[in-house]
């Protein structure tokens, strides 16, 4: 099983496609488009925040259970770095730490049910990096209304709190073996030769794996 990960608007989900199609595998994807609580967490996050936190800790439980049937299966995001987008709530007060611990409890008890599959682990993690000036660009680019930081300077500063810990919760991540790319070097859509030369990085380091 290989995982994306990244900050939001990196292009998980077009990383995710182009790989999953490449190794003739499936994709799960993030609870995005049919989540019910996300648009009312960007319009009132104190009130909404604990609430999906739980429901995306819940659906990439599912996910990874459920991706772990296969070796090639694809995620375009997964229970590890769940905790980040929980912990920069808990920072600006819209989870207390009641349901922190609530939730920590409920990680735990996760992650130690993932620890008895017969697949312990993914195969590889692939981390989606890039400048925060090109990850706002992409989010302005896809064009979620409540993405935009238009005028609001509380999702501006999330954003930035969120990318300001991503190096370092990838560099502590040690699940499984790990590859970062530039999200800038390569232009998967208009470009073959990006998309060739990023699955050929895919190819290379699960033929280390392996």
């Amino acid at each position: 099983m290989i995982v994306l990960a990244g900050m939001i608007g990196a292009g998980k989900t077009t990383y995710a496609e182009k790989i999953a199609d490449h190794l003739n595998s499936q994709i799960f994807y993030e609870s995005v488009d049919d989540n019910p609580i996300l648009n009312d967490y960007y319009q009132n996050p104190k009130k909404y925040a604990f609430a999906l936190q739980i429901h995306f800790l819940n659906t990439r439980f599912q996910s990874i259970k459920a991706a772990y049937h296969d070796d090639s299966n694809v995620l375009d995001r997964s229970i590890y770095e769940d905790i980040l987008f929980t912990q920069v709530n808990v920072d600006n007060g819209n989870i207390s730490q009641e349901e922190f611990a609530i939730y920590l409890d409920l990680l735990a008890n996760m992650m130690e049910e993932l620890d008895n599959l017969p697949q312990k682990a993914p195969k590889l993690l692939v981390y989606l990096s890039g400048s925060f000036d090109h990850i706002l660009k992409k989010i302005q680019y896809r064009g979620r209304p409540y993405e935009q930081t238009d005028g609001n300077d509380y999702l501006y500063q999330y954003y930035q709190q969120l990318f300001s810990k991503y190096d370092d919760w990838f560099d502590n991540y040690n699940y499984s073996p790990k590859l970062k790319l530039n999200i800038e070097d390569y232009d998967l859509v208009n470009q073959p030769e990006d998309l060739a030369a990023m699955l050929n990085k895919i190819d290379t380091k699960l033929n280390e794996i392996e």
